[in-house]
């Protein structure tokens, strides 16, 4: 690939989006790039956890302009296929931000299930600054995520957050010094490659739905579905046996694969 560099250790997949000389600005090869190895994630039973983040030191400085042909719809369309892929995705997934995560990169790390940060990280939607409104999904998740009004006020004024008032409006997980950054998203990663797979992908199914609004009854309906799989599953069988046996349950092991199932 031209873009990105994918590793492969014990259960994590680590995508790392490689322009460095532009902040791992996107362009056309890129976005096509994360969709196909987002797509190429989702099928492989062996892929647990993904983390996703940038070389260089920064995360990913948005779209890069100067990448735009005269056809802007159809650029438009492969950032979207990258956003769509990524959003497909039902393992835990992870943003490991450092520097610069700003238009479509901040709404490229807000896809991600969690958003660990370094204290030194920024953040902007900062569309309005290059006479554009929001892409990436951005004006999906915003409000999902903050409200509407405070989403509006993100978009309209497109101002720079630190890594710390991203987290005040619950944009962050977790903000690490930037030495500690690597360590931290590792260990957090290992323990979600050690987590019952089936039962963490479908917490993570039941809470995007529920996301979405609908009743109360929608969601029971869901929960009850996807906690009857995980009762006929192997991992509830090793959860029971190791609490008769009082040992830790062991749910992943290197040359074992995922069971998959969906709400």
């Amino acid at each position: 690939m031209q873009t990105l560099k994918v590793e492969r250790h014990d259960g994590v997949v680590t995508v790392v989006m490689s322009r460095p000389e532009k902040k791992n600005a996107g362009s056309p090869a890129m976005w096509r790039e994360l969709a196909e190895t987002f797509t190429e994630i989702e099928r492989r039973p062996g892929d647990r956890v993904m983390v996703l983040t940038g070389a260089g030191g920064d995360f990913c400085s948005g779209a890069d302009l100067d990448g735009i042909s005269d056809d802007a719809l159809d650029y438009m369309k492969r950032a979207s296929h990258a956003a769509e892929a990524l959003s497909a995705l039902t393992i835990p997934t992870i943003a490991k931000v450092d520097g610069v995560a700003v238009g479509a990169g901040w709404n490229l790390a807000l896809g991600c299930d969690l958003v660990v940060a370094t204290d030194r990280a920024r953040f902007s939607q900062i569309f309005i600054r290059r006479a554009l409104s929001l892409d990436f999904g951005g004006s999906w998740l915003l409000p999902r995520l903050v409200g509407l009004q405070k989403a509006k006020e993100l978009a309209f004024f497109g101002e720079i957050l630190s890594a710390a008032e991203a987290s005040e409006l619950g944009l962050v997980t977790r903000i690490v010094p930037a030495e500690e950054l690597d360590s931290t998203v590792e260990s957090m990663a290992r323990r979600l490659v050690h987590a019952p797979a089936q039962a963490l992908s479908l917490t993570k199914q039941l809470l995007d739905a529920a996301a979405d609004g609908g009743s109360i009854e929608a969601a029971l309906q869901r929960e009850n579905h996807a906690q009857a799989n995980n009762m006929r599953g192997a991992d509830a069988q090793e959860a029971r046996a190791a609490f008769s046996e009082k040992r830790e349950a062991v749910f992943y092991r290197p040359d074992s694969h995922a069971t998959t199932a969906h709400v």
